[in-house]
């Protein structure tokens, strides 16, 4: 996620398919994950393809008490932005898999263990594609009822997931969790205090970038977060550290634990805006954000774009927006709640 925000404040500080069963393996190797294995699900790592072509690579969580012949609501799950399968939405994915559904946390494009060259990527199309294609993939699963998938987004992938929800009426049920509208921070920074000259600035640093990439043959990657923290640093940045670059939450695979975004990747997001129908999503969205979360604003004006009664906005007390990545130190994600919205809106007893 912050590699990506990166380019917002250098902005704000003008300096600048089908599923193949035999693409499906069960889960035996090693655990690679950042948070402790159930004894409750059976996982599954599954590749399925999105219609660009990029093969997805995720993890298919289901119910030990699951049967062979069970067709079980189902949700994909993404995010946060800059983070793999292995970190938060593994997490959710298990935890969800526990309370009874069939969940698929997967790696975006261009990301962790999918395709797509070169790496690192961000797109709001292509992205936005990942979840729709996850649901093809879901749909066509011989123990999901495919009348019954829902989609969560962590963070950026918040935004991608009511993104999807807009044109993909498959989509019965969305979550977006301490969501990020990663379009509107890349082009107007946080808060919105980029203005039309800064962000012409920056177009023209990004643009000017391309023609080195193009000469060099490589990608240069973007600013991100620092291997060692001063103490000077931002809040939100010191708790973007704290999960991703120790202990807690560091993947070898995700970007902001040990890589950088390609940084000419922010010219489609700053370019091509997302939520631009939400007011016409008809199917239930939940939006979970923390009380004294820096991202705040983007899951409330969100929220103010949706219509319709089935509709919701869940503020956690007292967290922050990384709190909601892993729970923090008290344990924070409503999972009760969401377990709740799901049941509710996928019709599960």
């Amino acid at each position: 996620m912050f590699k990506h925000i990166l380019l917002g404040c250098l902005a704000v500080l003008l300096i600048f398919g089908c599923f193949n069963m035999a693409n499906a393996k069960s889960c035996n190797c090693k655990w690679d994950k950042v948070f402790p294995k159930s004894d409750k699900v059976n996982i599954q790592k599954v590749e399925f393809k999105n219609r660009f072509g990029i093969t997805l690579v995720g993890d298919l969580y289901v119910p030990k008490t699951m049967n062979k012949n069970d067709k079980l609501p189902a949700i994909a799950i993404s995010g946060p932005f800059g983070a793999v399968k292995e970190q938060s939405s593994g997490l959710y994915a298990q935890t969800l898999a526990q309370r009874g559904f069939v969940t698929l946390a997967f790696d975006p494009s261009y990301t962790g263990e999918s395709s797509g060259i070169p790496r690192h990527v961000a797109s709001p199309d292509i992205n936005t594609e990942d979840f729709s294609a996850a649901v093809d993939f879901l749909s066509n699963h011989k123990n999901v009822d495919a009348d019954k998938v829902g989609v969560l987004g962590i963070c950026g992938f918040g935004g991608f997931a009511i993104n999807a929800a807009q044109i993909d009426t498959r989509i019965k049920a969305t979550t977006a969790v301490t969501m990020y509208d990663m379009t509107r921070v890349s082009a107007r920074g946080y808060n919105d205090s980029v203005d039309e000259n800064a962000r012409y600035e920056m177009k023209q640093n990004l643009n000017k970038q391309r023609t080195e990439d193009f000469k060099s043959g490589k990608y240069l990657g973007a600013d991100g977060l620092p291997e060692k923290l001063t103490g000077s640093e931002p809040q939100f940045v010191k708790d973007y550290w704290g999960y991703y670059k120790t202990k807690r939450g560091f993947h070898a695979r995700s970007i902001n634990s040990n890589d950088k975004w390609n940084m000419t990747s922010s010219l489609s997001l700053i370019n091509q805006p997302i939520l631009q129908f939400a007011n016409e999503i008809k199917t239930p969205v939940l939006i979970v954000h923390g009380e004294i979360a820096h991202s705040r604003y983007f899951g409330e004006d969100a929220f103010k774009k949706l219509k319709g009664e089935n509709k919701e906005l869940f503020i956690v007390k007292g967290a922050n927006h990384v709190d909601l990545y892993d729970g923090g130190d008290k344990n924070v994600i409503p999972f009760d709640k969401i377990e709740s919205f799901y049941r509710k809106n996928l019709g599960v007893n």
